[in-house]
């Protein structure tokens, strides 16, 4: 089998809990636009506790947290749908990162050089800019290969997509799409060295 007809499997988390979210709905859009021979597996972080350091000595990591720790460390590449709370991360969110981080010996291989895009949908005009830069320090103490030569961030969500979570606007859909085809690239490419 040549490198070429290897599947390129990414994960996709988005970081809301709610059934609405427009970031959970950009993410399952997002697996459907997928460029040929790759796949976006739609995980969840319904199920992760909050952090707790006894929780973790006494039980150990949960099994929801060690699932979601298997399908990363898997995949080749991990794509990061975050809402924007407060201009920054959502605690939610981060608490599943610090899970999925621990133990720390387990980090590199959770996230070492793992490729990771952001992106992100809000209702206010400045999409989530605020949320994916501050992303960008955990990133980097994950030892996480952030791809940076794309940045997608959806404003005005509440207009952008349908009551059936699909995009109504092309221009968001085409661009979703060609985000997409550029992170794969480089996905397939840090793979292949």
């Amino acid at each position: 089998m040549d490198r070429e007809d290897i599947v390129t499997k990414l994960i996709g988390i988005s970081g809301s809990l709610r059934k609405a979210s427009f970031n959970t709905a950009l993410l399952r859009v997002a697996a459907g636009l997928m460029p040929e021979d790759a796949e976006l597996v739609v995980e969840t972080i319904h199920g992760i506790p909050l952090y707790d350091a006894d929780v973790e000595v006494e039980q150990g990591i949960p099994e929801r947290v060690a699932d979601l720790k298997d399908a990363i460390a898997a995949a080749d590449g991990l794509l990061l749908v975050t809402p924007e709370y407060n201009n920054s991360i959502p605690g939610v969110f981060k608490n599943a990162i610090d899970w999925l981080s621990r133990p720390d010996s387990d980090i590199k291989r959770v996230f070492g050089s793992k490729p990771v895009a952001l992106i992100g949908a809000s209702p206010g005009n400045f999409g989530t800019i605020l949320s994916q830069n501050a992303w960008l320090p955990v990133l980097r103490t994950l030892r996480a290969d952030f791809w940076a030569e794309g940045r997608l961030m959806v404003s005005r969500a509440g207009t952008v997509f349908n009551e059936d979570g699909t995009i109504a606007e092309q221009k968001i859909e085409e661009q979703l799409r060609k985000y997409l085809e550029g992170f794969v690239a480089y996905v397939r490419k840090q793979r292949d060295a």
